[in-house]
C-alpha cells in the first residue's frame, strides 16, 4: 500500500521467496516539498505635531524600523499543489484555502475527486497533469498562471511507489519512479526501504535537490524545504486491517498514526512569513518513527 497522490499502478512481480518472513510493510508516506518566498511584516509609528510656540514634549525613542515586506499577503498569493485531489494534497488545499490563498491543484486520473474538491472549495482550480511528463507539467503550469496569476508557493505532493527486489526492477520501472518521484521526498529517502531501492533513491535525490536549490534560490528571496511524513492515516491505507494499523501505531513512539491535516499545517507554516528564515531543511512528520 502506497501513499501516492496519483492513481498510478504497476504489475508487481513477487517481491521474494514465499518463505521470507517480514513484518507488516509500512505504507509509503505522502510527502511534499514546499517552496515559497519569505514574507516579513512592516509597521509604521505615527508622529503627532505639537501646537505652535508650545515646547515640544520629550519623546520616547522610536523603535527601529522593521524590514520592508517583500511578499504579498496570503489573500494575494497563489499556491499550486500537485497530487492535490486527495489525501495530504487535498488537506493542504483546504488549509491554504482557509488561510486566504488562491488555490490550484494538479490531479492525474481521479477527475471525480478533483471535481468534489472544487465543489467543496468554490474557486479552486483543478488541472489534469502527469508530473512524469515535462510537456504535461509545462502546459498545466501555464494554465494555472493564466487563470490565477503568478504562482507564489509550490507544494510538490504527487508520487508513486512500488515494492520489488532490486534485481527484479526493470529499466522502465526505474525511469518511471524517477520521473514521478523526484518531485517529492520521504522518510525512506532518509533511511532506505528494503525492496524499494528505486523508490528510496528517488526520495533521497529530492533531499539533495532541496538543499542545493535552497542555496541557489536564497538570494532571490525563495525558500525551499522538504517535508517527509511517516505513516499517515489516509484513504491509501483503506486495505490495511485494524490489526495492521494497530501494529504500526504501536511501532510509532507517539502511539498513533498521523493525519493529513497535521502535515498540511506544516506546509502552510513553511509557506508563511514566520518561516522566512527557514530553508534547505527536511521536516519529519512521523511521530518519532524516524529520528
Amino acid at each position: 500500500m502506497y501513499n501516492d497522490e496519483f492513481e498510478l499502478t504497476f504489475d508487481l512481480a513477487d517481491a521474494g521467496p514465499k518463505n521470507e518472513q517480514r513484518r507488516p510493510t509500512l505504507p509509503e508516506p505522502e510527502e511534499a516539498a514546499v517552496a515559497a518566498p519569505p514574507v516579513q511584516e512592516t509597521r509604521e509609528t505615527p508622529v503627532s505635531a505639537a501646537p505652535e510656540n508650545t515646547p515640544a514634549p520629550e519623546r520616547e525613542p522610536e523603535p527601529a524600523a522593521e524590514p520592508q515586506s517583500t511578499a504579498p499577503a496570503a489573500k494575494d498569493r497563489t499556491v499550486l499543489i500537485s497530487g492535490g485531489d486527495r489525501g495530504i494534497g487535498a488537506a493542504a488545499a483546504r488549509a491554504f484555502y482557509a488561510a486566504g490563498y488562491r488555490v490550484a491543484v494538479f490531479y492525474h486520473t481521479n477527475a471525480e475527486a478533483a471535481a468534489a474538491l472544487q465543489k467543496e472549495l468554490p474557486g479552486v482550480l483543478a488541472i489534469q497533469c502527469d508530473v512524469a511528463s515535462r510537456a504535461s507539467c509545462e502546459l498545466a503550469f501555464r494554465a494555472a498562471e493564466q487563470a490565477l496569476g503568478r504562482v507564489d508557493v509550490l507544494v510538490s505532493n504527487a508520487g508513486i511507489a512500488q515494492q520489488k527486489l532490486f534485481t527484479d526492477i526493470t529499466p522502465e520501472e526505474w525511469q518511471r519512479m524517477l520521473d514521478v518521484n523526484l518531485t517529492v521526498s520521504s522518510m525512506w529517502g532518509q533511511t532506505g526501504g528494503s525492496c524499494e531501492v528505486h523508490y528510496s533513491a528517488a526520495k533521497a535525490g529530492l533531499i539533495g535537490l532541496t538543499k542545493a536549490l535552497a542555496k541557489e534560490e536564497g538570494p532571490s528571496g525563495i525558500t525551499v524545504n522538504c517535508v517527509a511524513p511517516g505513516v499517515i492515516d489516509t484513504d491509501m491505507m483503506a486495505s490495511f486491517t485494524a490489526e495492521d494499523k494497530a501494529a504500526l501505531a504501536e511501532e510509532t513512539p507517539v502511539g498513533r498514526l498521523g493525519t493529513a491535516e497535521e502535515v498540511a499545517k506544516l506546509l502552510l507554516y513553511l509557506a508563511g512569513e514566520d518561516a522566512g528564515y527557514i530553508t534547505g531543511q527536511v521536516f519529519g512528520v512521523n511521530g518519532g518513527l524516524v529520528i
